[in-house]
């Protein structure tokens, strides 16, 4: 940490039943907000090649799927900078509804959209627009949510109370898999690719309508409330935090690379993997990528709140080392096309995605000044995710396509953990004591 954080005597505390209504908004919101993007990666993997991309070959198309997926990464620094600007000017609540409504109605678009059987090449034109604003949305929701959850948190907890909207990654991931198991089991395989694959995507709409209501109760960050009080906030967060903070920033940025590599491919790549390669069907690849979700929630809600004991880095670098160690049994184990074995090889995944992510809120709040927060976290946290998981998917078909093996793709995951290693390392972590306030200025 570069900066002395002052106590937060100045800001009123939050009361309990405030801490719990944003805990609960953040969990709700980007729970909803995944699953949106999660149905989406999902249905890449099954379906999208056969309908959007009909006019190309089988390979072809299903690496055309997967680069749609990587397209939304694209617009999401883009995101982080819009969200984070008017997060740190005008307040982080107000951020939060707006990323959650333009994620619902860009999800229930692609529910909505005729085939290219239908409208010919104008369709996955349209797809990839709508997967832009997904990408958009996606991009300014995170800082939001987690800054929310950090910044209302009581004295000690901050890592604890980071893994709210942290956790819904996975449960959106759990509930995205479930929607599909239920719909892909209940129709037949012409049913599904004729309108069954639609009901994730129109679900969409009840979902982001209870979480646009939980989030329009909640009290607006005490931090920003006592930034605005001060005058302390900056007319342009995003140059100051690329003049003020670059090495926070790309120690930011490294923290996320392995986590969200690897993480894409528990969410989109083993379902498609799993069906064309190993000849399972997409029930079963789909049950053991909830069974992945599950652990990963669980050691996420654990490793934030061991971070509030011991420290961020070194539940980063555990994680990091779990994440390293795992990734040639990963697919060994999943290569075995056995039950057993491949729920293990997921479960050890899980372990180490929810180490490298349960602490990932209240560190970047930690790395950034208060007035810069959230163009900070956003930004950094955007371009982590398209340097780690934005074509993940597609390069691990490539690389599988191009070798004729699996281990190739354990490669990959090996240097990108090897580069989160690295910022782990360079990261500059205080004592329990500046742990435990923000800082209000430069």
């Amino acid at each position: 940490m570069t900066q002395t954080p002052p106590s937060r005597t100045h800001a009123e505390e939050p009361s309990p039943a405030a801490v719990r209504r944003v805990a609960v908004a953040s969990l709700v919101g980007t729970t909803v907000e995944w699953y949106d993007f999660f149905i989406y990666a999902s249905a890449a993997g099954l379906v999208f090649s056969q309908l959007f991309f009909t006019a190309l070959d089988p390979t072809t198309a299903l690496l055309a799927s997967f680069a749609t997926i990587g397209v939304s990464f694209v617009a999401r620094p883009l995101g982080g900078i819009i969200a984070g600007h008017l997060g740190d000017r005008l307040g982080r609540k107000g951020m939060l509804v707006a990323t959650l409504l333009i994620m619902g109605l860009a999800t229930t678009g692609v529910g909505l959209l005729p085939t290219y059987a239908s409208i010919g090449v104008a369709a996955p034109i349209l797809l990839l627009v709508l997967r832009l604003l997904q990408g958009l949305s996606a991009g300014g929701e995170w800082g939001g949510a987690a800054l929310m959850a950090v910044e209302h948190a009581p004295p000690g907890r901050r890592g604890f109370f980071g893994t709210y909207p942290q956790v819904g990654v996975p449960i959106g991931l759990i509930m995205a898999n479930l929607v599909f198991l239920a719909v892909s089991t209940s129709t037949t395989r012409e049913q599904f690719l004729a309108w069954g694959w639609r009901i994730p995507f129109l679900l969409s709409i009840v979902l982001v309508g209870v979480g646009f209501f939980v989030r329009l109760k909640v009290d607006e960050s005490p931090v920003f409330e006592q930034l605005r009080d001060q005058r302390a906030r900056r007319s342009s967060p995003m140059l100051a935090v690329l003049r003020d903070q670059p090495r926070a920033l790309l120690v930011a940025i490294g923290l996320f690379i392995a986590n969200n590599m690897i993480g894409y491919l528990l969410i989109a790549f083993i379902t498609s993997y799993g069906t064309r390669v190993l000849g399972l069907s997409s029930a079963t690849m789909l049950a053991v990528g909830i069974v992945g979700a599950v652990v990963w929630g669980v050691a996420i809600v654990w490793s934030g709140a061991w971070s509030d004991r011991v420290g961020r880095k070194r539940v980063y670098l555990i994680g990091t080392i779990a994440l390293l160690v795992w990734s040639f049994p990963f697919f060994l184990l999943l290569d075995t096309a056995s039950l057993p074995w491949m729920l293990l090889a997921v479960v050890g995944l899980g372990v180490g995605l929810g180490m490298t992510y349960g602490p990932q809120a209240a560190a970047y709040a930690e790395l950034f000044p208060a007035p810069v927060r959230y163009s900070g976290a956003s930004f950094a946290y955007a371009v982590g995710a398209v340097l780690g998981g934005g074509f993940a998917p597609l390069v691990a078909q490539a690389l599988i396509g191009a070798t004729g093996t699996s281990l190739s793709v354990s490669v990959y995951m090996v240097i990108v953990c090897l580069i989160t290693l690295a910022a782990v390392l360079a990261m500059r972590e205080g004592s329990a004591a500046e742990r435990e306030a923000f800082v209000v200025g430069t």
